[in-house]
């Protein structure tokens, strides 16, 4: 097995949120050697982790390592901070991050492992976290994006990611610390592509999960994954992305692990749409945030504000919003004027 635990001195790192995403980047940075405390506003939830050592609602049965703690108390848990990692749901990142800058010294990197696009301002989570910390922290701002399903990522399986910033010190430094095992990160400076990338694949894996609940075949599948990334290219070169970032990991790789792996939340959203069953049925049997179904609202409105065609994500949008049938979704999207592919 690779060496597990990066060179250098280790860290103490802030991982704000403890879902199961949050839990996952809390262990790889804790086997790491890194002492890593996770916040959770649940005082009871905290307890049960720390008693269990082990986040039982979203990561049952994996251990936590020893460097890794839960606690509800934010103070505590930014105390002395060298790194923080933001991996709260995207539409309340605004408040609980905005709690946090105060709280930390100048140059602490902080990484934004959040996926999506406000609603109310139609912000990605980098302008969001732009907007509500401090001018003196802009420059440590990274993104954290790429292929990983958070419960492979704790078991230690091997998964590749991107750390996106717009200072080349601060990525390494958030890169170094992630590094190790089989978690190998890579670095960007295209925050905007790899932003964009991790919020639209979310929406595109709904629009797969409903073919494939209806039954229509991995060819369909394919078309969709194949002519979402073309959307997904469209609105992002549009708001200045570099186009190759989104054939990188935090594009095409995650576009395709989402669309076709069953840990999927999103997938499995749309399969549950694509066999029949109700929204609220689906989200109330998952139990956790499918950041899909709130990004194809303000996708959908950032397309039309952008003046960027997005078929695809506007399909989905009526049919979770506007009470569209599926049949009728699947019929308009197969029925649409022939074009050329390259565009």
């Amino acid at each position: 097995m690779p060496e597990s635990t990066p060179s250098g001195a280790p860290l103490r790192c802030a991982v704000v949120g403890a879902g199961s995403w949050g839990t996952a980047l809390g262990i790889q940075l804790a086997r790491n050697g890194h002492e890593t405390w996770m916040w959770d506003r649940d005082v009871d939830r905290c307890a049960r982790m720390e008693n269990e050592r082990a986040n039982a609602r979203y990561l049952p049965g994996i251990a936590f390592p020893d460097a890794l703690h839960a606690s509800h108390d934010m103070d505590r848990v930014l105390a002395g901070a060298d790194l923080v990692v933001a991996v709260v749901p995207s539409q309340v990142i605004r408040p609980v991050m905005g709690a946090v800058g105060d709280r930390l010294r100048d140059g602490v990197p902080i990484c934004c492992a959040s996926k999506g696009i406000e609603v109310d301002t139609l912000q990605t989570m980098d302008e969001v976290l732009h907007d509500v910390l401090p001018a003196r922290l802009h420059p440590s701002l990274c993104a954290l994006s790429g292929p990983s399903f958070a419960k492979e990522v704790a078991l230690g399986l091997p998964t590749a990611v991107v750390v996106a910033g717009g200072s080349e010190d601060a990525c390494h430094r958030v890169a170094h610390a992630f590094h190790g095992g089989y978690f190998r990160v890579y670095h960007s400076d295209d925050v905007v592509g790899v932003e964009y990338g991790a919020a639209l694949k979310n929406v595109l894996a709904i629009a797969c999960g409903v073919s494939d609940g209806a039954g229509l075949g991995t060819n369909a599948r394919a078309a969709l994954i194949t002519r979402g990334l073309s959307e997904i290219t469209r609105l992002a070169v549009a708001r200045g992305a570099n186009p190759l970032t989104l054939m990188g990991l935090a594009g095409l790789g995650d576009l395709v692990l989402t669309c076709t792996g069953d840990l999927s939340r999103n997938r499995r959203v749309g399969l549950g749409l694509g066999q029949g069953r109700s929204l609220a049925s689906i989200l109330d049997e998952l139990g956790q945030v499918a950041e899909g179904v709130v990004t194809a609202r303000s996708a959908w409105a950032l397309a039309q504000k952008t003046g960027v065609d997005m078929p695809i994500t506007e399909q989905v949008y009526r049919m979770l919003y506007e009470d569209k049938p599926v049949r009728d979704v699947l019929r308009d999207l197969v029925g649409r004027e022939r074009k050329a592919e390259r565009g």
